[in-house]
C-alpha cells in the first residue's frame, strides 16, 4: 500500500508538470498572437494608405 506522503508527492510532481506544460503552451500562444497582431498592423496601416 502506498504511504499518503508518496502520494501526495506523486500529485505535486504531475501538477507541476501539468502546471510547466501550461506554461509552455501560453507562452506558445501569446508569442503567435504577438505575431498575427503586428502581421494585422502592418496590413492596417498598408491599407489605410493605398
Amino acid at each position: 500500500m502506498p504511504s499518503v506522503v508518496g502520494l501526495l508527492e506523486q500529485h505535486e510532481l504531475a501538477a507541476r508538470r501539468r502546471v510547466d506544460g501550461l506554461r509552455k503552451e501560453a507562452d506558445r500562444i501569446q508569442a503567435e498572437l504577438a505575431a498575427a497582431e503586428q502581421e494585422w498592423q502592418e496590413w492596417a496601416i498598408a491599407a489605410s494608405h493605398s
